[in-house]
């Protein structure tokens, strides 16, 4: 007793209470959520989730880490009754006397509203949930991802409907890991992240919900536990790919079939692919960028190549963005590159390598890549690094001063696939660069498409004004190629002067292509 007591006044609370290894109350000492109340006789034996109306799921996830030392204030909503609450600080904290057992101490806040009066912070859409869920995710203790369909709210309007929801909102985020991991993804489907401990009937409580607003609403949960130990960025790659199969058309008939085997499938693709660039066990095949006035090849472009039908790894590419693996790859595939260019008969062989975005987070690319150039400076002079914007740059200052030690070394630098994505303007704003290789889309359809020639055109001047070389991509006629001349652009890239081949051809092929159908062109 002198433990807790000393406890209540080190932690100067209103209430402090132990919570023993079920989740339950073993013992409190203090005044309860309302004026004459003793929290002991009130909570005494009782699970301490039940006595929150919001904020079970952020205590729960508290409860399971142990804190040890003082945790961080966690805001709660007590229920005082069945239409009234209090606002409350909770901090968890361990006493070496009462070991195990986790000490929480209560500080109330305000007198008790009605719950009506609550204002509840608004549900996320998906991609605010997938942010909050990478926060959340790391070092949980065990958590479910749970999607639930609500029928009914179609039919509701105007103050009902407001209420309804703010009630549903309310009973979500109270479920929620954190306090905060809750979404609506479409009209009719929500989704939460929570503590898999909890056992709360969550439908059950959003038709309760809204028959205390006299709405009958049908409600229906999917639960799918996140695996303990799971892979972080696997969990956030399953994650979303359930998330945007409930955004297509048709939704998902069974979301949490769709977690759970997306969660398998990505573990499995992600080992695969490790154990891909591990071996090096991947091809790289290159492709000739010609001087289009005296259609000399000037570079290559290394494409990769994962398997014998020379498929590009696009999928594999964006798999390995969202899961941090991507900078491995990258180097690889430079590895590759510069083994070629240093192979008898290789002569003066002149090489573009691709570059994620993602790779360009931190120091360690450049580092490595000018670690595997240092015994040969000229060779630097014959690489070309080509920035791609699949993963947008997180930090373009940085990466800008990244690129910057490559430029100072002799290694060009090149914005790719410029003019496909939001980004490409702000990237030429803010990366001092060589060159800009302009989207196979912006090109491919240039005789007919007056509109993509204006573009093109203003994106011809704009890199000449900034003195940067231009190359095209997808050239696949002689037309496109007068059209470009015409416009002022350098060099070129497509299959009318040869497609990627496991060897650089330096003489280009004199037969006509046939103009492909539905292709799209790789990321190497």
């Amino acid at each position: 007793m002198t433990a807790r007591l000393l406890g209540l006044a080190f932690a100067s609370a209103d209430a402090l209470v132990e919570i023993d290894a079920k989740g339950s109350v073993a013992f409190a000492l203090g005044a309860g959520p309302s004026p004459g109340q003793d929290v002991g006789a009130l909570w005494t034996g009782k699970p301490l989730l039940d006595f929150l109306h919001e904020g079970a799921g952020a205590v729960e996830t508290l409860l399971a880490t142990k804190p040890g030392g003082r945790s961080p204030a966690t805001q709660i909503l007590i229920r005082v009754g069945t239409d009234r609450v209090r606002r409350a600080s909770l901090r968890a904290f361990i006493l070496p006397q009462l070991a195990p057992a986790i000490s929480c101490s209560i500080s109330y806040e305000g007198p008790a509203i009605a719950l009506a009066d609550v204002e509840t912070p608004p549900l996320s859409d998906a991609e605010g949930f997938l942010a909050q869920a990478a926060c959340i995710v790391e070092g949980a203790p065990g958590l479910s991802l749970a999607f639930l369909d609500i029928r009914g709210l179609e039919c509701l309007g105007g103050e009902v409907a407001d209420k309804v929801y703010r009630r549903i909102e309310a009973t979500l985020q109270s479920a929620a890991a954190q306090g905060s991991s809750a979404a609506q993804i479409t009209p009719e489907r929500f989704a939460v992240l929570r503590p898999s401990g909890d056992t709360r009937d969550l439908a059950a409580e959003i038709v309760e919900a809204g028959r205390a607003e006299g709405v009958d609403l049908g409600a229906e949960s999917f639960i799918s536990s996140v695996p303990k130990g799971a892979d972080t960025l696997c969990v956030l790659r399953a994650m979303r790919f359930a998330i945007e199969g409930c955004l297509k058309d048709d939704g998902l008939a069974n979301p949490q079939i769709a977690f759970s085997d997306s969660l398998k499938r990505t573990f499995r693709d992600a080992e695969a692919f490790r154990s891909v660039v591990k071996s090096r066990e991947f091809q790289v095949h290159y492709q000739p960028i010609v001087h289009l006035a005296s259609r000399s090849v000037h570079h290559f472009e290394a494409l990769a190549r994962f398997s014998s039908n020379n498929n590009g790894p696009a999928n594999a590419i964006r798999m390995a963005e969202e899961l941090d693996l991507i900078e491995s790859f990258d180097l690889a595939v430079a590895e590759k590159v510069l083994k070629r260019m240093r192979a008898p008969g290789a002569g003066l062989l002149k090489m573009a390598i691709n570059v994620s975005g993602s790779s360009l987070g931190d120091d360690t690319y450049v580092e490595q890549l000018l670690h595997m150039t240092a015994g040969s400076p000229a060779e630097r002079k014959r690489l070309i690094v080509e920035v791609t914007e699949t993963s947008a740059l997180a930090d373009i200052e940085a990466a800008n001063r990244r690129l910057a030690a490559l430029r100072e070394t002799g290694i060009k630098v090149c914005i790719d696939d410029f003019g496909s994505g939001a980004a490409s303007y702000d990237y030429l704003r803010k990366l001092t660069v060589d060159a800009v290789k302009i989207d196979g889309s912006l090109v491919r359809d240039l005789e007919t498409d007056e509109l993509g020639r204006d573009l093109l055109r203003n994106i011809v001047e704009l890199c000449r004004s900034m003195k940067l070389e231009t190359i095209a991509e997808m050239i696949e006629t002689e037309g496109v190629v007068t059209e470009l001349k015409a416009l002022g652009v350098e060099y070129g890239q497509g299959w009318l002067f040869g497609r990627a081949e496991a060897e650089p051809r330096t003489q280009l092929a004199s037969a006509a292509p046939v103009r492909r159908r539905g292709a799209v062109e790789a990321w190497g």
